[in-house]
């Protein structure tokens, strides 16, 4: 256990934290806590994809329930993710499938609303043109829609992404992996370079992300309007 003195600030713990080979091996190294991290974040990413996917594509297709949606977006980005971890692992015990429940509900907002706004938003004479061509509802949607949409679908999977890494660290509490262990565990034993630390590294790896998803985006509305 470290104790914070005056001869030794935060600064002087996380620059000892990090100089420490133990920290860097092993799976309670910054490393392997890395991966969990990324681990945790595809899984919830990907769960929370192939649930909000599909509505958002044939609510803004059918222009049907698009009221719904907004509503439940709504509705859900108001759920407290700690307070639903908690209900979550009191009902079916601790784990990864409370954090898992409690992430995707996060996820699902962003992805959900922008891919119903992103498809109904599709030039209509644009649409019109491909039905008049002898496409099927099913064509017009996978070759005009969803191209033409992609940018805005990405944006909206670029946001869930973003708020996923950043909320992963309170799975810490179950207990569970990740770079929220340092924090949890670093408070545990007063030692706020090791906390210092798992903060940075989360925010670190949410930034690198982030940027990797912006460019990925500015590539997609490169080739729609290359395509339009």
């Amino acid at each position: 256990m470290h104790t914070l003195s005056a001869a030794q600030t935060p600064a002087d713990m996380a620059r000892a934290f990090i100089a420490d080979p133990a920290n860097w091996s092993g799976e309670t190294g910054i490393p392997a806590r890395v991966l969990q991290h990324l681990g945790y974040s595809a899984a919830v990413m990907a769960i929370a994809a192939l649930l909000a996917l599909p509505l958002g594509l044939w609510v803004g297709h059918t222009q049907r329930g698009r009221f719904a949606v907004v509503a439940l977006a709504g509705m859900l980005r108001a759920v407290p993710t700690l307070g639903v971890i908690t209900l979550a692992a009191l009902a079916i015990g601790l784990g990864v499938l409370p954090a898992i429940i409690a992430l995707v509900l996060l996820a699902i907002p962003p992805i959900l609303a922008s891919t119903a706004a992103g498809i109904a938003d599709v030039d209509p004479a644009v649409v019109d043109a491909s039905r008049a061509m002898g496409m099927t509802e099913r064509q017009v949607l996978l070759r005009t829609e969803i191209p033409l949409a992609a940018p805005v679908i990405g944006s909206g999977l670029r946001s869930a992404l973003l708020q996923v890494v950043a909320t992963v660290p309170v799975i810490a509490i179950l207990p569970l992996g990740g770079l929220g262990r340092f924090v949890i565990d670093g408070l545990q034993q007063n030692d706020y370079g090791q906390v210092f630390v798992g903060a940075a590294v989360v925010a670190l790896l949410a930034l690198a992300l982030d940027l990797a998803a912006a460019a990925l985006l500015r590539l997609l509305e490169r080739r729609t309007r290359g395509t339009a």
